[in-house]
């Protein structure tokens, strides 16, 4: 029973909710911004698979490199690190 009790409360929160927003006029830009945004996306030029593989190629071998440098410099910072502390 109190279980129901728990959804009954719920779902009359989310009908004043929606009735408020629906009231204020909410609803109605929110569909408006939905609609405007899948025309915009339908003007959108999409890469093909080929380009698409071809940017994901570079971006994995731009990751790679720039974290092999990242690793180089910490060595070389750690190794003149170490040769200031031990004098």
């Amino acid at each position: 029973m109190k279980e129901y009790l728990s959804l009954i409360i719920w779902s009359a929160i989310l009908a004043i909710a929606f009735g408020v927003l629906w009231y204020k006029g909410q609803i109605k830009r929110f569909a408006a911004y939905v609609q405007e945004t899948k025309e915009e996306l339908k003007k959108c030029t999409w890469p093909t698979w080929d380009e698409l593989r071809g940017s994901t190629l570079v971006v994995m071998i731009s990751i790679l490199l720039m974290g092999l440098f990242t690793v180089v410099v910490d060595f070389f910072l750690a190794m003149v690190v170490k040769a200031m502390v031990q004098q």
